[in-house]
């Protein structure tokens, strides 16, 4: 069995810059800055705008929409009503503005899945979409996106991502299903009867506004017990952020587009997407990932849905069985039931079936760490592919000196949890171009696909940049035991 490297390598690219919100800390700092500039002459302000918006040029689309987003975010600190110029306040608007280069560290983890458009390619070509973990200042990570060809003959074509990096919409969710709420409450130890009575005020139906008033009224009056209160409040408020939604256009690219941390879970990083195409039983798809949410203390895994690649929905996964890293779906169900593969206690792989896709309860152990180069843990690669000889489960399994190689196993279609056969050697292990990188020895994949009977696997390479490989399906699969 040998596997194909192409020879391929994405490295992160510092000048990729994205504008963010830039807030010094503490009010008093936002009010020093606004009153001096305040004290400035229009046309000293001119001179200024002028002179930012020389600099920054050609690097950003549209930065004068983002600076006066930004100063209507701050304008509630203005000491009067007094009218502005529209000039002064783009100028404070750029002084609440930074650049950030969301890709300057690190691009690898990445996930292959067909594009939603395949109109005008060759026979045998196909076009699809990959997802990177981009990681810049701070170590934040975030979702970017490229797009590509594979054809017939298995070349990968990389198309050329555009110069600008654009943030979406934010909307948080349109509407909250009022049980699925309650249930969330009550699997993260939120239930109490004070939310109880929060949500028998509220609708079916609500919305993140009518929830937020009534927490505040409902806290109002219960003043004698604020303080023991408010921290729930701001809990509750913190699980209806964590469930958003961001909007692109079609006019923007889809290398232009971004998923940055946004919710009060993923303040500090949106980790290691595994994107699927997941098939309903109408015929219709649509896509969904599994990531990790980082605040600086917890991970969550969470989920993303998304019909085009321009609107993403971002949900909470909730349940006992949702725990740890390595979330990965099915892309069907199975038996009537959604099903996923995770690693619950950081070392084996579990099953896991649900009726419901965002609580999950119940997992089954269903392999162990058997051969050398796995033996300190083992967990997936993406989500299962179907094939007619079974799923096939790309995995990861880290040995001596905390390698990391990428193997594979094949689950039974109709009953996931019986292994037919696995790889007792590694797929890919890092040679010695991969194995320098930010964190050294590491070859890891979120998701592969299946063109031409051969496996196409995208790869990180020690945590640093991304490369590809192929191997025919065939020839995989007779190497299993």
């Amino acid at each position: 069995m040998k596997i194909k490297r192409t020879g391929i390598v994405l490295s992160p690219n510092k000048q990729r810059v994205v504008l963010r919100p830039f807030q010094p800390p503490g009010n008093d700092r936002v009010l020093r800055v606004i009153a001096r500039v305040c004290t400035l002459s229009e046309t000293e302000v001119n001179t200024l705008l002028s002179h930012v918006l020389k600099d920054f040029h050609g690097r950003h689309q549209k930065p004068k929409e983002f600076f006066q987003r930004r100063f209507h975010e701050l304008k509630h600190h203005l000491l009067t009503d007094n009218p502005l110029s529209e000039n002064r306040r783009l100028l404070l608007g750029a002084y609440f503005t930074q650049e950030y280069a969301l890709e300057s560290a690190a691009l690898f983890n990445p996930s292959l899945v067909w594009h939603p458009d395949q109109a005008k390619l060759p026979s045998g070509t196909r076009r699809f979409a990959m997802s990177l973990r981009a990681v810049g200042e701070g170590h934040i990570s975030s979702i970017v996106f490229r797009s590509g060809t594979i054809g017939a003959d298995l070349q990968i074509t990389i198309d050329e991502p555009v110069r600008f990096v654009t943030t979406p919409s934010y909307i948080p969710d349109s509407s909250y299903e009022n049980d699925l709420f309650r249930r969330k409450l009550i699997e993260l130890g939120l239930g109490t009867h004070f939310t109880d009575g929060v949500l028998a005020e509220l609708p079916e139906q609500f919305t993140l506004g009518q929830i937020e008033t009534q927490l505040r009224a409902s806290l109002r009056e219960h003043r004698s017990r604020h303080h023991e209160l408010a921290p729930l409040v701001e809990q509750v408020v913190m699980l209806a952020k964590s469930n958003y939604e961001i909007q692109y256009t079609p006019d923007h690219d889809l290398s232009e587009r971004l998923i940055f941390p946004f919710s009060p879970t993923e303040t500090n990083g949106i980790e290691d997407a595994r994107f699927v195409q997941f098939q309903e039983g109408d015929g219709s798809s649509r896509y969904y990932a599994t990531y990790s949410a980082y605040d600086g203390r917890m991970v969550l895994p969470q989920l993303l849905e998304t019909e085009d690649f321009l609107r993403f929905k971002m949900h909470t996964l909730n349940g006992p069985a949702v725990s740890n890293k390595g979330m990965a779906l099915f892309p069907r169900k199975i038996n009537g039931h959604y099903a996923m593969l995770g690693r619950q206690d950081g070392e084996h792989l579990f099953l896991m079936y649900s009726d419901m896709l965002y609580f999950w309860h119940t997992s089954e152990l269903i392999i162990k760490p058997t051969n050398p180069w796995e033996y300190v843990q083992m967990g997936n690669c993406g989500s299962p592919i179907e094939t007619d000889a079974g799923w096939l489960v790309l995995t990861h399994g880290v040995g001596p000196m905390r390698t990391y190689c990428i193997g594979a196993m094949l689950l039974d279609l109709e009953d996931p949890s019986k292994i037919i056969a696995r790889l007792h050697e590694p797929l890919i292990t890092p040679n010695e171009v991969e194995r320098e990188g930010y964190v050294p020895n590491v070859v890891y994949t979120c998701g592969a696909i299946v063109h031409e009977k051969h496996l196409v696997i995208p790869y990180a390479m020690s945590d640093y940049a991304t490369t590809f490989a192929t191997i025919g399906l065939d020839e995989l699969l007779s190497s299993m035991a």
